[in-house]
């Protein structure tokens, strides 16, 4: 079985490049051999590679799904589109083997809906992997005493291990990493702090479910002083001079703990400067987003200078 199509639009929406097709916009086509005269297409937009994303909301049978998808993907071949996505909100899991069975393919999962792609070209895939890394951090608060505020864990790798150790956390969505900082040793230890720098950050892989993982070294100043640990995942909480932090065997044992005894060290005795988080503006819209840099002697233009 082939389909002929018969397109009497090929018009697109202007500079944003979205098909300019409604949800559910009729194509005139002839289905041989099965005396259907119409057919609906799935709601498509276009993406800025040259390919279209399918954003699946209204409940729809496999059947008509199928038909849908089938005529769909004709069109997109004439028109030489590349990736097809196709994003299925949780409600229509139903969905989801027909698309499989017509090549697609899983590439993501969110809470609410999964994603599946197919590339259409008769080309190796520059479809691009999911993402590869993990974001985290680890909080050096130091305060005026030389001391360092650490914890204990009740869940983890360190539990009931008796470590000391510095607050660390995962970078959650939409989060910058100096937030990030502020926020796990808030909500650990209720201490307030102020971020100063990104120290360094270490690069690790097979780490979370398979993936690459980024942890950033953040040194901050403490805001307040009573600690206020969490119940829930800490089972102790203390200002600790960098000394009895390092004499820990288990920390003698660990380069990472060693390198934080270390970067301390440089940081408060020999001026180490580590990166600041300086304020951009995107090129392709107006958030800001943010650029860490050692701005120690760095001349910084001012705000006309980058218009």
């Amino acid at each position: 079985m082939y389909i002929h199509v018969f397109c009497h639009w090929c018009s697109y929406a202007g500079p944003k490049t979205e098909l300019a097709i409604p949800a559910m916009v009729e194509l005139n086509c002839a289905l041989i051999g099965t005396g259907i005269n119409h057919v609906k297409l799935l709601p498509a937009s276009n993406d800025d590679h040259g390919g279209v994303i399918v954003d699946m909301r209204e409940p729809v049978e496999p059947d008509f799904f199928l038909t849908m998808l089938r005529a769909s993907m004709l069109l997109w071949r004439q028109q030489e589109k590349r990736g097809v996505w196709i994003k299925l909100p949780i409600e229509l899991v139903n969905l989801v083997e027909t698309a499989v069975k017509e090549g697609f393919c899983y590439h993501h999962a969110e809470p609410s809906y999964l994603m599946l792609v197919y590339w259409i070209p008769e080309t190796p895939s520059t479809i691009p992997a999911n993402a590869s890394h993990r974001v985290g951090i680890g909080a050096i608060v130091w305060n005026d005493k030389r001391e360092l505020l650490v914890v204990q864990e009740k869940i983890g790798i360190f539990r009931r291990a008796g470590v000391w150790k510095i607050p660390t956390g995962v970078v959650d969505e939409g989060e910058d990493i100096f937030m990030a900082a502020t926020r796990e040793v808030k909500e650990e230890t209720g201490i307030d702090t102020e971020f100063q720098e990104i120290l360094a950050f270490r690069q690790s892989h097979k780490s979370f479910f398979g993936k690459s993982d980024l942890f950033f070294l953040c040194f901050l100043h403490p805001k307040s002083f009573d600690i206020q640990k969490q119940e829930l995942e800490i089972e102790a909480a203390q200002w600790m001079p960098l000394e009895e932090y390092a004499a820990q065997p288990f920390a003698k044992k660990h380069e990472l703990f060693k390198y934080i005894d270390d970067l301390c060290l440089a940081k408060v005795d020999r001026n180490y400067a580590g990166f600041s988080p300086l304020p951009t503006t995107s090129i392709v819209n107006d958030r800001i987003s943010y650029l860490y840099s050692n701005i120690r002697g760095l001349k910084l233009s001012s705000p006309d200078d980058h218009q």
